[in-house]
């Protein structure tokens, strides 16, 4: 299979895995108006709540990591500047997640 159209194919699949996350999320988020830190700390420390987030991150970045990696295609035209750029997208897009995966699992009351 070539290259794009794998990409292609991660694209769609991951935006349609990821709907689903974005909607759990949001009507969270609408949730934590009126409540105040403590609670919304309590629904990050719940189990299924660090689980279900930790996918939504990193499905989310996987999903802008292909994404911004075919902007770079388009539009740098340098080898080896697009290469490096690529290179360092994909790092952050692993980085950053396991980062903020690593703070959520470790967020206690």
């Amino acid at each position: 299979m070539i290259n794009v159209t794998k990409k292609w194919i991660f694209t769609k699949v991951s935006s349609a895995i990821l709907i689903p996350f974005l909607l759990w999320f949001i009507f969270n988020l609408v949730g934590f108006y009126d409540k105040n830190f403590q609670e919304v700390l309590t629904f990050f420390t719940t189990e299924p709540s660090k689980f279900l987030t930790s996918i939504l991150i990193i499905i989310a970045f996987f999903y802008a990591a292909l994404n911004i990696s075919e902007i770079f295609e388009d539009y740098i035209s340098d080898k080896k500047i697009k290469n490096v750029a690529n290179k360092l997208l994909y790092f952050f897009a692993i980085i950053i997640p396991l980062l903020t995966i690593t703070v959520i699992f470790n967020l206690s009351l």
